[in-house]
């Protein structure tokens, strides 16, 4: 086959995948499609196959964000907690644009894996997506991932409270001057061995905080 032919392979490979998921997202039986995307989502998961599991979770992410409902945000947050981290950005960025268009439905998504004392990656991800999408209650939301049991889930939070750049974070990151738990800080390959405390420190001089040094 030519290489124009296999290019072709791929527009024609697109348009019946934007024509099926036309005909599923306009099924008139919401809660028939909440279902099962559930029940997929749920499946993938915990899929062996994890190339196939990827695959599916990729496009899960995309497809939950666009059906409205609590099951579909709680889908998603499970999908952010997977291991591979293909499937975390597709699920972040479908949390961010489920954000954008229907704020309630997220904040009220994360608050329910607050209320649950949720654990794992999500719950160190879900702090940037609030900080990014910058709405009123951010703050307020943010502020309770703060009081995580996980070290790695509070450091995260900090670094939201940073990029939100809200005044009224001032007092909440300064209960964090010299908490000596120590985190691991991602920066693209690297890791960095810090404290809360110097992390708390570090936001405290984004906000344009100056602590005389000790």
């Amino acid at each position: 086959m030519s290489l124009p032919d296999e290019l072709q392979r791929i527009f024609d490979a697109d348009r019946v995948l934007q024509e099926a998921e036309s005909v599923l997202l306009r099924n008139k039986s919401l809660d028939e499609v909440i279902a099962l995307l559930g029940r997929e989502t749920e499946s993938a998961l915990q899929m062996e196959d994890r190339k196939e599991g990827t695959m599916r979770l990729e496009r899960l992410a995309d497809l939950c964000a666009q059906v409205p409902g609590p099951r579909m945000t709680d889908a998603l947050i499970a999908i952010l907690n997977d291991a591979e981290p293909r499937v975390r950005v597709a699920a972040g960025e479908a949390l961010r644009d489920l954000g954008y268009e229907r704020y309630a439905e997220l904040a009220r998504g994360i608050e329910r894996a607050l209320d649950r004392n949720a654990d794992g990656v999500a719950m160190s991800e879900l702090p940037w997506v609030l900080a990014e999408i910058a709405e009123p209650s951010a703050l307020a939301l943010i502020r309770r991932f703060l009081d995580h049991s996980s070290p790695d889930v509070a450091a995260a939070a900090i670094e939201a409270l940073a990029q939100l750049a809200d005044p009224e974070a001032l007092a909440d990151l300064e209960r964090f001057v010299g908490d000596s738990r120590v985190v691991l800080i991602e920066d693209f390959e690297d890791e960095t061995k810090t404290t809360l405390g110097e992390l708390a420190e570090e936001a405290l001089e984004m906000l344009g905080v100056r602590r005389e040094p000790v």
